[in-house]
């Protein structure tokens, strides 16, 4: 056991993992998710398709976890609901438009018609996650009001802004970027704002 107490085993479980998500992020920019196969992976991380088996069941699963993180930091480019005195709103959407411009062949790939249903559906549930639980968030500063039951119809709202956002993103995506990141946002904010869950009308996105 050398490296502070790290076991060698875990630190070469690390390190072949880490080899394996590098390589499929570098072909997936090369070409579409459904044309990588798993010798295709393990030949550009340098590994036997043996070892990838060894820690994934197929080129999707590998998929899923190694863009969790770019995921995540694309969540965090999303801007707050309520209201939006200091209209940071449509600069935060430019930032995650801009986001995805900086992968767009890995997310074309991942999100494209012959992409993973798999990664896009766990895009999606990532995404109606932090939007509810945003939405929950806003909901507990605001007066009681007399309606129904506030989980489902932030569930409701939830899923509709992550489809919304996600069938936005892969069209542009799609369609090769063809208007910039900032005029993206400037198109899609409007559409956003309107999403209020307190029917003020000035409400940001839930993020």
């Amino acid at each position: 056991m050398k490296d502070g107490g790290v076991p060698s085993g875990d630190r070469r479980v690390r390190r072949t993992r880490a080899a394996l998500a590098r390589a499929l992020l570098e072909l997936a920019e090369e070409r579409d998710l459904s044309r990588i196969s798993v010798s295709d992976v393990a030949e550009r991380a340098g590994v036997s398709r043996t070892a990838f088996y060894d820690h994934y069941r197929d080129v999707h699963e590998l998929a899923e976890i190694a863009c969790t993180a770019m995921i995540d930091d694309l969540i965090g480019f999303l801007p707050a609901s309520g209201p939006d005195p200091e209209g940071e709103g449509p600069e935060a959407l430019a930032a995650f438009f801009a986001s995805l411009a900086g992968h767009a062949g890995l997310y074309r790939g991942l999100l494209g018609p012959r992409g993973s249903a798999h990664v896009a559906d766990h895009v999606r549930r990532r995404l109606a996650a932090a939007v509810r639980d945003r939405l929950r968030r806003d909901a507990a500063g605001r007066p009681a009001e007399p309606a129904g039951p506030p989980e489902a119809s932030h569930d409701v709202l939830a899923a509709f802004v992550a489809g919304a956002l996600i069938g936005v993103a892969a069209d542009w995506l799609q369609r090769e970027c063809p208007q910039s990141p900032g005029r993206m946002a400037d198109l899609t904010w409007p559409l956003l704002s309107a999403l209020d869950p307190g029917g003020r009308g000035d409400a940001g996105v839930p993020a």
